[in-house]
């Protein structure tokens, strides 16, 4: 189920139309594909699951597609890039990356948010809008701690050697770590893993030739200029540990001009990104940078 309601998701409400239209994902009948472009074309937004948290509190796990492979796309959080009820801005992107970006982050509403309630991010990229609604389908549950068939979990990582762990696909603007960093130095961005080294897919078949046991992708998820990163991925040096996996990879932003930047790590595990499409063991977090003159 898992598989089928992200690519409904994406399916569903695509801009390939030029009028904006809002559609109900259980209208499958009302899919509507849009080739990819190298530019020009629309983004969509993505319903990944929710899942229920220890205090009783839900989360919506959301991405996008952006189906421009050579256009990264800027549009602020406002009319064009909103969230309703409740916002505009609900720590939504306002950098889309090119291509399917699974779990960018969570929304996470109250005990008593029912089936009934709906959130609708919409999304107006290239004259294209696209509305996506996510409510608490007891169909969508996701579990994206553990994929129980294979004994998977995610990666977990740290900002600091003995800071807080991090584990899991929990990336809010609202919880963002908090760092500062000037224009002339930028900021060193150091991050602690360790991973259990399994892996989710499809069909659990061996891999022929797997990927490294974690990868880190950092991208600027907010902010008022361009950030530069000078190792992409960067490379993990072994360190001490217990877990099948241990190490430490370190990159270096760099700002074009001064303000607040959000920036986002998405740290995948064998499995790629967003699980081999079994919506688990991947993590997510954003730090959230003042940068001065």
């Amino acid at each position: 189920m898992r598989r089928f309601l992200s690519t409904l998701a994406l399916l569903v409400g695509a801009g390939g139309l030029s009028l904006s239209t809002t559609i109900d994902l259980s209208l499958a009948a009302q899919q509507i594909s849009e080739p990819f472009r190298k530019a020009g074309a629309s983004i969509t937004p993505a319903y990944e699951g929710w899942f229920t948290n220890a205090d009783g509190t839900h989360s919506m796990l959301i991405g996008y597609l952006n189906r421009n492979t050579s256009q990264t796309i800027e549009v602020a959080v406002g009319p064009n890039n909103r969230f309703e009820p409740g916002g505009p801005d609900l720590g939504q992107p306002a950098v889309f990356l090119p291509g399917r970006q699974t779990g960018a982050f969570i929304i996470t509403v109250p005990k008593d948010f029912d089936a009934k309630q709906r959130l609708t991010w919409s999304i107006t990229a290239n004259g294209q809008t696209s509305s996506i609604p996510f409510w608490l389908n007891e169909l969508y549950e996701v579990n994206p701690w553990a994929d129980v068939a294979v004994g998977n979990n995610p990666p977990v990582i740290r900002f600091d050697p003995k800071g807080p762990a991090i584990q899991g696909p929990l990336a809010m603007v609202a919880k963002a770590i908090p760092r500062s960093a000037t224009m002339a130095a930028g900021l060193s961005l150091p991050v602690w893993a360790t991973d259990d080294a399994k892996y989710s897919s499809g069909s659990n078949a061996p891999q022929r030739n797997p990927p490294p046991a974690v990868i880190l992708h950092w991208s600027k998820y907010r902010g008022p200029g361009t950030v530069t990163f000078d190792k992409t991925p960067p490379v993990f040096e072994k360190t001490e540990g217990a877990a099948a996996f241990n190490g430490k990879a370190t990159v270096v932003a760099k700002f074009s001009q001064p303000g607040e930047y959000i920036l986002h790590v998405d740290a995948e595990d064998h499995s790629g990104r967003g699980g081999g499409g079994e919506i688990c063991c991947f993590t997510t977090a954003m730090v959230k940078v003042i940068v001065a003159q």
